[in-house]
């Protein structure tokens, strides 16, 4: 089993940054691709941004430009940079990644952080 733990939410006023982590843990494990998703209130989970194992990324539109998806393969760690962020940005966002173990491909999920953009 791989557990995922994000951090580095929090309230941060429109036109700031923040920088998301997400750490990986287990044994026997690797990853394929880190995803990062988010939950407005009231709204249904959207995915926000991919990232593969070979460093190839994707991201829904609204995001596109503000925020940065990166990894750390050797760390185990995955990382969402967001800037310009807008009040439209507050969610929780959860950290998702694809793992291999023992050769069977399973899918885990953070626990979210939250992130709360107001002046």
């Amino acid at each position: 089993q791989v557990q995922l733990v994000e951090s580095g939410g929090g309230l941060v006023q429109p036109g700031g940054s923040l920088r998301l982590s997400c750490a990986a843990s287990g044994s026997g494990f690797s990853i394929n691709s880190m995803a990062w998703y988010r939950q407005a209130p009231g709204k249904q989970r959207e995915w926000v941004a991919t990232i593969t194992i070979d460093g190839r990324t994707n991201y829904i539109d609204s995001v596109k430009g503000r925020f940065t998806i990166s990894r750390d393969n050797a760390k185990n760690m995955g990382y969402l940079q967001m800037n310009n962020l807008k009040p439209e940005d507050t969610a929780v966002y959860y950290c998702n990644a694809l793992v291999t173990v023992g050769g069977l491909f399973s899918r885990s999920w953070g626990q979210g952080t939250q992130v709360t953009v107001s002046s």
